[in-house]
């Protein structure tokens, strides 16, 4: 089989992580970034995707190279790492699917015909119709409609960005939120802010376990097995997400610099219309028709791969626990226990989704709160994750050379540093900066 059939065979995996990686902390957070700091931030976020992804490229490295999931690697290596991975997974899985839940539903509210619905309802609805097309449709539908979503927010985010730099009339909004922003990002009260950016961006350190999984089910919808060069060219669409974060950032600057702190008050339907309304005042009342979807695909992607992948990877670390199987999702029983895993989460996401609800919870409490954890438990993830890919259970020629290895010292050394700063000046107010 040449090359380019090979990776034809072999893209999916990559597109999924994509596809998860690219709705809050693209929408939201660059978004407000850029609306709250202009330009000043677009460094942290090419640094934060450019350290966060050796550690993002381990799964699909090790599972191309062994044959064995991610997960088996952390049982083989140290018997305190699928533990580990288990609990953060149980306490992060609920609350970040029903935050994307929740903000994919508040976006419905700018299409006239759910306007009169409360987001609430809408986003259990979303809740409840993701699952049901992964239960019928399984590992194909997810992969078809992740496809689907990435290239049509990829596009549509490309085009909204170039309609208004063609409009010629941002030359001051440029100056003012690159050259001299008036506001300076580099505070330690803004540290609330930078490190749910952060902890998103791309995506969550621990999210390098999902490709690992899905590659099996690849295999089997292409019958094609991937070598490390098809696996690993997969990921270019992580890479991608680069690009579209600052996309966002550019929106965010151009049509919001100055607003940004209001952005996320209020409710949840207050934020969606912010959203839209500072984009078509700029651009035009006619690109609605194009924020709204980018918007909408950005998180039902990532709430589709969500309600996939938790309860994936619980199941996988499940079987391996027991020593049963290894979550390939060869047998019958794997997979009915799977589909008992994503039921129990879309379950607990609905409890969660009406918990918010009594409680007049916001876009930012949501999601915010989410994003935040992740950040905090990235050193641990990225740390597991380093330290399998350089053990003896990858062949020699497979694991991390020199420049991988230094990038990822110098990535957890940046994810180890930051959270403490957060945690010393969250629980012992080390100044205001």
């Amino acid at each position: 089989m040449n090359l380019t059939k090979g990776i034809k065979k072999s893209l999916g995996p990559g597109i999924l992580l994509a596809g998860a990686a690219i709705g809050g902390s693209h929408l939201l957070s660059s978004t407000t970034a850029g609306a709250r700091f202009g330009f000043s931030l677009l460094g942290l976020i090419l640094l934060t995707n450019l350290l966060k992804y050796p550690f993002l490229l381990v799964g699909t490295r090790f599972t191309a190279s062994t044959g064995k999931s991610l997960l088996e690697g952390f049982k083989e290596r140290n018997p305190y790492y699928l533990p580990l991975f288990l609990i953060v997974s149980l306490i992060t899985g609920t609350f970040t699917i029903a935050a994307v839940s929740f903000v994919s539903g508040v976006l419905l509210t700018n299409i006239p015909f759910f306007k009169a619905f409360p987001a609430m309802d809408l986003s259990i609805g979303i809740l409840i119709f993701s699952g049901m097309i992964l239960i019928l449709g399984k590992y194909k539908a997810l992969d078809r409609i992740s496809k689907f979503l990435v290239a049509l927010l990829t596009f549509l985010t490309l085009f909204a960005v170039l309609s208004l730099l063609l409009k010629g009339s941002i030359n001051e909004s440029l100056n003012i939120s690159f050259f001299e922003p008036e506001i300076s990002p580099w505070k330690l009260t803004n540290l609330a802010f930078l490190i749910p950016l952060m902890g998103w961006m791309p995506c969550p350190v621990e999210l390098c376990v999902w490709p690992s999984l899905w590659m099996f089910s690849r295999a089997k919808d292409s019958n094609h097995t991937p070598n490390i060069s098809e696996a690993e060219f997969d990921l270019i669409w992580v890479r991608n997400n680069c690009c579209t974060a600052i996309f966002f950032l550019t929106l965010g600057a151009i049509t919001m610099y100055g607003t940004g702190d209001g952005m996320l008050t209020g409710s949840g339907v207050s934020f969606a219309q912010k959203l839209i309304l500072l984009y078509t005042k700029s651009i035009g009342e006619w690109s609605k028709w194009i924020i709204i979807p980018a918007a909408f695909a950005a998180m039902f992607s990532t709430t589709i791969t969500c309600i996939d992948a938790y309860p994936r990877s619980i199941s996988a670390i499940q079987g391996l626990l027991r020593g049963t199987d290894f979550g390939h999702m060869d047998s019958k029983a794997e997979r009915n226990r799977f589909q008992i895993w994503m039921i129990a989460h879309i379950f607990a996401s609905l409890i969660a989704l009406l918990i918010a609800r009594s409680g007049g919870v916001g876009v930012k409490d949501f999601v915010f709160a989410a994003m935040t954890g992740s950040f905090l438990t990235a050193p641990l993830f990225a740390w597991m994750a380093m330290d399998t890919i350089n053990s003896k259970l990858v062949p020699i020629k497979n694991r991390y050379g020199s420049s991988l290895k230094i990038m990822c010292w110098i990535g957890l050394i940046f994810l180890t540093l930051f959270s403490l700063l957060f945690i010393a000046n969250s629980f012992f107010g080390l100044g205001i900066g």
